[in-house]
């Protein structure tokens, strides 16, 4: 079980996708590069098992864009965890709305323990 599958993946929690894309320049040569998606989980689905997907949107130059990953799939290099906020529902679709946005507070940790040697 690898590092990643060990978090299970909520609405609310704010990530980087690292996403995996081949491209083919002119002469025919692949190369294959990392994008990284950053947004808000508005949807999770299935849990941790192999189907489960998460759904993120980010607002990109005033529009919005949501894009559904797969989260063991072979494209996803790694997701990362940048902010977690509580919330009280499933799926996050009023955050789609500006105004009710606000809603969002972020969870506050428990300050963790640096255990000097």
């Amino acid at each position: 079980m690898t590092e990643e599958t060990k978090i299970v993946y909520k609405p609310g929690m704010a990530v980087k996708v690292h996403q995996k894309i081949k491209e083919t320049n002119t002469k025919g040569e692949e190369k294959e590069r990392i994008q990284i998606f950053e947004g808000l989980i508005i949807a999770a689905r299935h849990g941790n098992e192999p189907g489960a997907t998460i759904t993120v949107r980010k607002v990109s130059e005033g529009v919005g864009v949501e894009k559904i990953y797969p989260i063991h799939s072979p494209v996803i290099a790694k997701i990362e965890l940048v902010r977690e906020f509580r919330v009280r529902r499933a799926k996050l679709n009023f955050t789609k709305n500006t105004k009710f946005k606000r809603k969002l507070k972020e969870v506050k940790k428990a300050a963790k323990k640096e255990v000097k040697k």
